[in-house]
């Protein structure tokens, strides 16, 4: 039918088919192979430039492959049209590194409203009444209504995984999500994120934090200069895992 979105059955909830991306002659990412199961926590580490934030915006569908299949939930994010995005990234929640609040509305309107835009057909007093699960669930009841300047970087950081995670999509992606946090608050935003997987929900971080990467013992996806180099699944991650980080 014309103008309708395909699904298909795959046995992951995100699923990469040798994909690459190119900017100009520059190569970003090169003939990624991946699946992530519903549940998972998974590491993404590498140096600068090893193309990270490349994948996580290929999943959400900020760019399109050069070449490749990308499955997110069922759908061909390579090849949706630009009409149908906004239902892919219904099924993604994203934080990021400096948190992107909307400064002029409290915790609670910020969760409340990406809530909102995801659904136009909630009332304001449902997103109220979700907003205020979803910061219960992160521990900020007490401050919906601080404004993101009243707030530490720890708690702004917890509102923007509320907000992510607000419409319960079964994806979370987070880039750089401890980047900005002392070692104590980045263990607390860790923390969050596994129990988020707990519940279900497959929770994708790509992270430069060494030490929270192997204590936590998940899987780890290692890329360097745009391929994906190593694939080390939870409880095997060692020394080995950092050969080709450092």
């Amino acid at each position: 039918m014309p103008g309708s979105v395909t699904f298909c059955e795959l046995p992951s909830l995100v699923e990469f088919v040798g994909v690459t991306r190119s900017y100009g002659s520059r190569v970003a990412v090169e003939d990624i192979h991946l699946g992530l199961d519903p549940g998972e926590l998974v590491f993404l580490v590498g140096p600068s430039g090893a193309g990270k934030t490349t994948l996580l915006k290929l999943i959400n569908r900020e760019i399109r492959p050069t070449c490749g299949e990308v499955w997110v939930d069922g759908l061909p994010a390579h090849q949706l049209s630009a009409s149908k995005v906004a239902d892919l990234r219904r099924r993604v929640g994203v934080v990021f590194q400096d948190y992107k609040l909307l400064p002029r509305l409290t915790a609670l309107e910020n969760v409340a409203f990406a809530l909102q835009v995801t659904d136009l057909r909630i009332s304001d007093e449902e997103a109220r009444d979700r907003g205020l699960d979803a910061l219960d669930a992160v521990g900020l009841g007490d401050r919906a209504d601080a404004f993101p300047h009243q707030l530490s970087g720890g708690q702004q950081q917890r509102v923007a995984v509320a907000r992510a995670v607000v419409s319960q999509p079964p994806l979370l992606i987070a880039d750089e999500p401890t980047g900005n946090l002392d070692v104590e608050t980045a263990w607390q935003i860790t923390d969050l994120l596994e129990d988020i997987a707990n519940f279900g929900t497959t929770v994708l971080v790509a992270t430069h934090n060494v030490e929270i990467v192997k204590r936590m013992q998940r899987r780890v996806l290692t890329l360097v200069d745009g391929r994906l180099v190593r694939d080390q699944p939870a409880g095997r991650v060692g020394r080995l895992a950092w050969a080709a980080w450092s």
